[in-house]
């Protein structure tokens, strides 16, 4: 099997027993929804699903989702379409959403103390494992702990963490997420206003609310 292109900007590099590539960030995005659907299939004890229907329910052409799914070589049966438990497995592989990824959030404020109470991450693989803080009458136990940046460093090392959500204000993005970094941070969702500045093997996915809502009024007549 032949690796697909690497992608510069990409988002999950890929192991095989025969070569070592790298899936782009926007194929990564529409495994996550392949994964979402074939998991509700697989729950409702579905056993198979064609490509069509499955494409349909993402939102992508046939075609597409063919040529996303060869990142795990060829399998399916012309006719019948894909076995639901082998998409599940294979996809799981390679979101590694087979076992919980530690996750923390740095900012409790009015943002980060919703997203920490927020229990869907759980049900979608992920944990946030602590919060941290500069303000340290915001410090306190319980679960998740609510930390002093000054132990940042250390937790980041000690638990192994590799994502990180961001929700500080925009003054305060680049000098947090250079201590990330630093710290062995190697990807970070990113819920402040500015722009950041990573190393290459550092990926940054931005979700701007004020953006969001301004492209939706443009559709508002």
């Amino acid at each position: 099997m032949g690796g697909p292109p690497v992608d510069a900007v990409a988002g999950i590099r890929y192991f095989s027993h025969v070569a070592k590539f790298v899936i782009p960030r926007k194929t990564v995005y529409r495994l996550s929804l392949y994964f979402r659907i074939v998991e509700r299939l697989h729950q409702n004890r579905i056993e198979t699903v064609s490509s069509a229907a499955l494409a349909k329910a993402a939102g992508v052409k046939p075609t597409q989702l063919r040529k996303d799914l060869t990142y795990f070589g060829q399998f399916g049966t012309r006719g019948l379409g894909y076995k639901v438990s082998s998409l599940v497995t294979q996809l799981a592989s390679v979101l590694r959403t087979a076992r919980f990824q530690p996750v923390i959030l740095i900012g409790a404020g009015n943002l980060g103390s919703a997203l920490i109470h927020y229990d869907g991450f759980a049900k979608e693989g992920f944990e946030i494992v602590a919060a941290f803080d500069i303000r340290p009458e915001r410090a306190k136990g319980g679960n998740p702990p609510i930390l002093p940046m000054d132990r940042l460093g250390g937790f980041i090392s000690e638990h192994s963490v590799k994502l990180a959500i961001l929700t500080v204000p925009g003054t305060n993005a680049q000098a947090v997420t250079n201590a990330l970094v630093e710290a062995g941070i190697q990807a970070i969702l990113n819920f402040s206003p500015s722009i950041l500045q990573v190393p290459n093997n550092v990926v940054v996915n931005n979700v701007n609310l004020a953006i969001e809502l301004e492209n939706l009024s443009y559709f508002i007549t």
